[in-house]
């Protein structure tokens, strides 16, 4: 999943552990989102998107991998 935490964190000037902080988890968390290796979960979204005042589609986007068109499971 494609996302904008880093420039997001950047324009802020925080550095990973001061939004770890800020969230409650641990930088390597924050590193692994940033770097699209973790997903973060809907509550922690959640409180990211709260966190920066945004919608959640503002700074998480599917990347080409997640598309939409996935036949659902029977």
């Amino acid at each position: 999943m494609k996302n904008r935490l880093r420039v997001l964190r950047a324009e802020r000037e925080w550095s990973q552990a001061d939004l770890a902080a800020r969230l409650h988890v641990s930088r390597q968390t924050v590193n692994a989102i940033e770097t699209g290796k973790y997903d973060p979960s809907l509550p922690l979204a959640f409180s990211i998107a709260s966190l920066f005042n945004q919608p959640i589609e503002a700074i998480f986007e599917p990347s080409s991998n997640d598309s939409d068109d996935k036949p659902l499971p029977k």
